[in-house]
Formats: C-alpha cells, structure tokens, sequence
C-alpha cells in the first residue's frame, strides 16, 4: 500500500488531484483509515490511474472517462485513441501555424502600404500551352484554402504523368477558375506536349494564349505574395487597365527551401 503523495509521485499526478477523483469517484482509495482519514493506494490502481490522465488528455471530459472506463475499454483501443487525437492535434496545429503565417504576411503588407515596387511589372503575349492537369475545389482563394489544395495536386499530377510515362517540357504552373458559388477551381497544370488520351488519369488540354498579360516576379514562398500581388493590382489600375480574371502563377524556381522560390504571376488585361 502506498499513502497518497506517494501514489501521486508514481503516478505523475498532484495529490491535489488524486482527492478530486476520490471525491467524484473517479479513482477511490484502496483504504480509508477510519480514524486518521489517510488514503491509501494499490499498485495496481495505476493502471486505472493511467487511462484516467491519457483519456483526459485527449480531450474528454472526466464524466466521459468515467463512461469510457466503464467500458473496460483495452490498451489497444486506448492507442487507436492516442493515434486519432494524435492526427486532430496535428492538423488543428498546422491549420493555426498556415493562419498565424497568413497573419504574419498581412502585417507585412500593411507595413509595405506606398512602398511597393510596381517597376518590375512587364507587359507581354504569353504563348498556348499544351498542359496535363488535375483540378480540384477550394472555399475561397484565401491562402489557407487554396494551400491544402493546391500542393496535393502538384504531387499527384507529377506521379501520374510519370507513371504515363509523359515527359514534361517546362514550369509547373496553377490556375484557378472562380465558380458562381464563390468557390475556386484549383488547376494544377504540368507542360506536356503529347495529345490528349483516354487512357490517361489526368487531362490534357491547351491553355489559350493571353494576347496582354501584366506579370511581376514573386520571389519567397507562396504564402507571402501578398504584397506582390497588391502591387500588380497597383500597377494594373495605374495604367489604365482592366484585369479579367485570376492570375497564373508559374513555378519558375521551386526547391525544397520555399524561401528561394521564384514565381511568375500573369494576369490578363484589357485597357479600362
């Protein structure tokens, strides 16, 4: 039998604790001195004691271990638990890391107000292209709906082609249709210069030409063109154009540090 500090110290618990599931009956003693009210414990109670702490960190109220518990529910179980938290933690993590970096990039927008470089922007034809493609559904064109999107499909579109056996001829590039529901149809685009076959999972199509495209070099990651993007927008309003629809953006330098990426955004005009 151990007293109750050292069944806490075993346990990894605060004593203070242990009371409180005594209290609801979560977790009672083995032995309650009549006289003295010392509570005492069992070794054996620590397994009990160690479903009730790794039930409750997985975010269940101690009402719904109790319920749990009484289920007898086994170490396997438990571990299926672990590994379904473990993936909703990690996914809640990454979705507020993309939301404090969108955050972090507006900030730097706002800091960048009546500085932004609208020298760079070249007006130009941009040729057909012949692509292979998949395309899926995004929200919004927010950030952080496009990005969960977005990179997936580069993924898959590179393995398919390859599986095909099609060669790819140039950059990786995205385009994005905007839908009447306020949603956002995702292309992932790879240059291919085979003709379209039934036989592929993917399509192929040619992209139209853009007889005047307003294009500027983005250079960082993605999730920082912000500012890039508002100085097009700048430049476009500032001489007399009209912008129709979403901007390309071509993935002229993409290696693994997202930092050294180089994109080409090309947006087509009309004058006003």
């Amino acid at each position: 039998m151990f007293s109750i500090g050292d069944f806490a110290r075993l346990g990894l618990v605060s004593v203070r604790m242990l009371r409180h599931y005594d209290a609801i009956g979560l977790l009672r003693p083995a032995h309650v001195d009549p006289v003295t009210g010392y509570r005492s414990y069992q070794a054996a109670q620590l397994s009990r004691l160690n479903r009730i702490v790794a039930i409750k960190d997985l975010g269940f109220t101690l009402e719904q271990v109790r319920a749990i518990l009484d289920e007898k529910v086994s170490a396997e179980e438990l571990h299926g638990m672990v590994r379904l938290r473990r993936a909703q933690l990690e996914a809640q993590i990454a979705s507020d890391l993309a939301r404090l970096r969108g955050v972090e990039a507006r900030l730097r927008t706002i800091e960048t107000e009546g500085y932004m470089k609208t020298a760079e922007v070249v007006l130009k034809r941009v040729a057909p292209l012949r692509v292979a493609q998949l395309r899926a559904r995004a929200a919004s064109y927010d950030g952080e709906d496009v990005g969960p999107v977005i990179q997936p499909l580069f993924r898959e579109i590179c393995c398919r082609t390859a599986a095909a056996g099609v060669p790819i001829v140039g950059p990786g590039l995205a385009c994005y249709m905007e839908e009447e529901d306020g949603s956002v149809m995702v292309h992932a685009c790879l240059p291919v210069t085979v003709p379209p076959d039934d036989s592929y999972d993917f399509e192929v199509l040619d992209l139209p030409a853009i007889e005047t495209a307003a294009t500027i070099i983005h250079e960082g990651p993605m999730e920082e063109v912000g500012p890039t993007f508002q100085a097009l927008a700048h430049w476009i309003e500032e001489n007399g154009f009209r912008s129709h629809g979403l901007a390309r953006e071509i993935s002229l330098h993409c290696p693994d540090n997202v930092d050294e990426w180089v994109t080409e955004l090309q947006m087509e005009v009309t004058p006003a």
